[in-house]
């Protein structure tokens, strides 16, 4: 229960930077091209410095194989709900189907799941996401992409190791690996002080993570005609495959493992976050009803505010 208090306390708190976002855009402050470039500086600058921040604590074997684990069960969500969405979806070839399937396999796990797990568990909670977020990488430039383009899409495996968020995790998992090497070195007084303010620094880009993402949030919300889409079943469909079916089933195959609690903890949050701004992208790029992929994140995000912390409660039980 108090797990639950704290995440409706960190989702008012969003939710307050996410209407100023819709603020902001609604009176014109922030206009579409400069959202793009916001949500761009947050995706390629602030998270990854923030995952990497993450990974600046003591070496501990726990937290290693803590890792190792949410990792494992990343990929295990994410290929039961694609195999569920299979099934469901047979004989549905379309983009409307495109776009919800997408949208109930893929979470913003990072848009939105950082700053609440950090609320939730602080360092090492996104210590344990950054796997989530790895293997979110991994599968939406490879299934992702396929999903949308088709088969004949190639996806690059240097566009896949290149991106932002994977750069952060290796170059913090790297840091973390060697800081009991690192701490048997004794460096020069000036070298110490460039590290420490380096350090500083990288503090502060991370802590803009909260207010910059949901203020990003807030302006697509505003610039998201939610009227001409809100008699789309598809659109809830998707927002119940997302927030509800596809954290329940997590539990239910899951919570009998032996699986330590802020890992299991962290991975159904990050499971049960709204559907992955990345879908609106690709939705647009492959000119699969981008409207609508628009509408199913505003929805989705709306409604978190409802069923995440019905999430962290089920998961306590």
């Amino acid at each position: 229960m108090a797990l639950s208090v704290i995440c409706i306390k960190q989702i008012a708190v969003m939710f307050i930077l996410v209407f100023l976002g819709i603020l902001c855009g609604k009176i014109g402050l922030i206009d579409k091209e400069t959202n793009s470039k916001l949500s761009r500086f947050v995706l390629e600058v602030v998270n990854p410095v923030l995952i990497f921040m993450s990974y600046q604590q003591e070496f501990e074997a726990r937290l290693l194989s803590g890792l190792g684990i949410a990792v494992l069960l990343a990929f295990a969500a994410h290929g039961i709900m694609i195999f569920l969405l299979k099934l469901l979806y047979r004989g549905k070839d379309s983009d409307d189907a495109d776009v919800e399937k997408f949208a109930a396999v893929y979470s913003n796990c990072a848009f939105m799941g950082i700053p609440l797990i950090n609320g939730l568990f602080g360092a090492e909670g996104v210590f344990y996401l950054t796997g989530y977020v790895t293997v979110f990488n991994i599968l939406v430039w490879t299934h992702g992409v396929i999903s949308f383009g088709g088969k004949e899409q190639k996806t690059s495996l240097k566009k896949v190791i290149s991106s932002p968020a994977i750069i952060g995790t290796v170059l913090g998992l790297v840091t973390f690996l060697i800081r009991p090497l690192i701490s048997e070195i004794s460096f020069p007084a000036a070298v110490t002080e460039t590290v420490m303010a380096f350090m500083s620094a990288a503090d502060y880009v991370g802590g803009m993570n909260t207010p910059l993402a949901m203020l990003c949030a807030g302006v697509t919300v505003s610039t998201t005609a939610l009227g001409e889409h809100i008699r789309d079943r598809g659109v809830y469909r998707a927002a119940a495959l997302r927030l509800i079916v596809c954290p329940v089933v997590f539990w239910a195959v899951f919570r009998w493992f032996p699986v330590p609690e802020t890992v299991f903890m962290v991975v159904m949050a990050a499971a049960g976050c709204p559907a992955a701004a990345t879908g609106t992208m690709f939705a647009i790029r492959y000119k699969k009803r981008p409207e609508k992929a628009a509408v199913i994140f505003a929805v989705t995000t709306l409604l978190s505010a409802v069923t995440l912390p019905l999430t962290v409660m089920l998961g306590s039980v």
